[in-house]
């Protein structure tokens, strides 16, 4: 399932929070390569993983498979801070928007593609199971273009925010992907069951609570 991880829970899974850092590790640097990121340690983690961080764990018999981070566009994250050239106009901004990065799932259960295994579909499913209830229906994501069309089939209205460019060997392109319950709807076509993802302890994030 996937758990929530914010600062209101994050003593309750220490072990898999370091985990989750390790699987970002051994998949953004050992494998894709990029190596800006490396870490002696052996953790990817950046000034974005603060408070404001909403972390999604696919965790299955104690074991973090998958991972992905969704930061509030209202405040500093990667296409605002890191990767700006990905934006060929005004950034998109609002509490309904929600930056999704870091998505990855670990070596030995992506036996369907990137975004076709389980796991990926469980990552996914769990943005719009967790959104949608907090007011949020669009996630920024930066992504390989060759992935577009699969988000396409799982109903996220795409829209590009710029042109592709070359990043670490890959066409990376910045995207809006908008979604609502049709979203929900296929991805639990897609897996096969209507079953909730999303852990019953689900965080909403703070920047909703506080308004």
């Amino acid at each position: 399932m996937i758990h929530i991880v914010t600062p209101d829970n994050e003593s309750f899974y220490r072990d898999e929070m370091d985990q989750a850092y390790r699987l970002r590790h051994q998949v953004f640097v050992e494998e894709l390569g990029w190596t800006d990121l490396a870490k002696p340690d052996g953790r990817e983690t950046d000034q974005f993983d603060d408070e404001h961080a909403v972390h999604m764990l696919y965790i299955e018999h104690g074991q973090v498979l998958g991972y992905q981070r969704m930061l509030p566009s209202t405040r500093p994250h990667l296409l605002s801070e890191i990767t700006p050239e990905l934006c060929d106009g005004e950034q998109p901004v609002g509490p309904h928007i929600w930056e999704c990065s870091r998505h990855c799932v670990a070596k030995g259960h992506r036996e369907k593609g990137r975004f076709a295994t389980p796991i990926a579909n469980a990552l996914l499913s769990g943005i719009v199971e967790w959104g949608l209830p907090c007011g949020i229906s669009t996630a920024i994501i930066e992504i390989d273009t060759f992935l577009l069309l699969r988000l396409v089939q799982l109903h996220f209205r795409m829209s590009s925010l710029g042109l592709p460019r070359r990043m670490a060997n890959q066409d990376v392109v910045a995207v809006k992907a908008t979604f609502d319950w049709r979203t929900l709807e296929r991805l639990r076509e897609m897996r096969g069951n209507r079953r909730r993802v999303l852990a019953d302890s689900v965080a909403r994030p703070a920047l909703l609570e506080a308004a």
